[in-house]
């Protein structure tokens, strides 16, 4: 009988063995790696800012702008005097981008004489274009008197995306 018992022991043994070896030779073992880069760039930008019409006599108090601002200081002398400004947004980066939000605002206790209007923008500005759009002001024609308050402030925000 102790006889058997190590017959048994040693086939349990061997078939361990065989387990281990078979279990090896149908294992694989595999290395993944990888790497990821972001190649795009995102570059929406003011480019310029010109007076595109001034009306004889007026100041278009010298345009500036820079990547995110543009500011102007219109100086009108009469009632229906104009000056216009032509902004341009660029797409100089390589992500489209869509118009998500224009809010132009005059803040409050301005001159009732002035006004303003925008034209609008571009919805999508794709990679390498650009949108000019223009800022009126005027004296109101209408205007008999010199205002008690002379000076009015707009504020624009101008808001694209990654489309």
């Amino acid at each position: 009988m102790k006889y058997k018992k190590n017959i048994v022991i040693g086939i349990l043994v061997i078939v361990i063995l065989l387990m281990a070896v078979g279990y090896s030779a149908f294992a694989t073992h595999f290395d993944i790696n990888g790497t990821a880069e972001i190649t795009g760039e995102w570059d929406v930008k003011i480019s310029n800012i010109e007076t595109q019409e001034i009306s004889e006599g007026c100041d278009d108090g010298d345009p500036q702008y820079t990547n995110t601002t543009a500011t102007f200081n219109a100086k009108l002398k009469k009632p229906g005097d104009i000056v216009t400004y032509a902004i341009t947004v660029t797409n100089a980066g390589t992500i489209d981008a869509k118009l998500n939000n224009v809010l132009f605002k005059e803040e409050d206790g301005g001159s009732e004489a002035i006004s303003y209007e925008t034209t609008p923008l571009m919805s999508t500005l794709k990679s390498g274009e650009e949108s000019t759009f223009l800022v009126k002001l005027k004296y109101n024609q209408e205007t008999t008197e010199v205002p008690e308050i002379k000076t009015k402030t707009i504020t624009g925000i101008i808001e694209y995306v990654q489309e």
